[in-house]
């Protein structure tokens, strides 16, 4: 697997020491990118990790995701990531660990979904590999400690539900920020995640009501 990974990490033409995120996410991370070498964690897989890998995607970046068989190549394509430099392991196990490694040594950003808080050689020897070779780690579903940055979504809408009836057509949702260091400040911002066109963009904060299926996110 390694060696096939020696040949797909060309073409990037991304800034040094930090890669692109879209538009409306840069205002969530301190240097508005995602640092080259870094963790940033998801409280819990879904779209937002996809989207967070979109910008650099778009610059040319390769991109892995392991472990989340739900956020296929269709998800990936409508937030903006390049189907043609992705690489998909939906499920790997136990090796989860070995398998994100893998990919960082060829992949610029790597979203991996946790299957426990990983123990703490398993992070160390993770973060030196992201350190080594430049790429970003973005960890879901479980608490990484000492993670740059830590997304989670606070609230959220749905568009196209209405008494009772209607096809859900987006999602707002407002997504919070704090880290560490330069992230320690907490931001936040609203998205649609995905909008009616499934692209992620800036969206208008929303009140949130019972209405509107708001509260607290079971998914980003």
């Amino acid at each position: 697997m390694r060696a096939g990974f020696a040949q797909v990490t060309d073409g990037f033409a991304g800034q040094p020491g930090v890669l692109p995120v879209l538009p409306a996410l840069a205002g969530l991370l301190p240097g508005n990118g995602l640092a080259r070498g870094a963790v940033v964690a998801v409280e819990r897989p879904g779209l937002l990790c996809l989207a967070l890998a979109a910008g650099a995607s778009r610059a040319g970046a390769w991109c892995g995701v392991a472990g989340l068989p739900e956020l296929g190549v269709v998800a990936a394509a409508g937030t903006g990531v390049n189907p043609g430099r992705l690489m998909l392991v939906p499920r790997p196990g136990r090796r989860w660990a070995e398998v994100t490694a893998e990919l960082l040594e060829g992949c610029e950003v790597v979203v991996t979904r946790l299957p426990g808080p990983p123990p703490a050689p398993v992070r160390r020897r993770l973060e030196a590999v992201a350190r080594q070779r430049g790429g970003v780690l973005i960890a879901a579903g479980q608490l990484w400690e000492g993670a740059l940055v830590r997304l989670r979504v606070t609230r959220r809408s749905w568009a196209g539900i209405g008494n009772g009836y209607g096809r859900v057509r987006a999602c707002r949702a407002e997504v919070t920020a704090e880290g560490r260091g330069a992230a320690a400040r907490v931001r936040s911002c609203w998205l649609w995640l995905p909008g009616p066109d499934g692209a992620v963009t800036a969206a208008e904060p929303a009140g949130v009501t019972a209405g509107e299926h708001g509260g607290r996110a079971q998914a980003g």
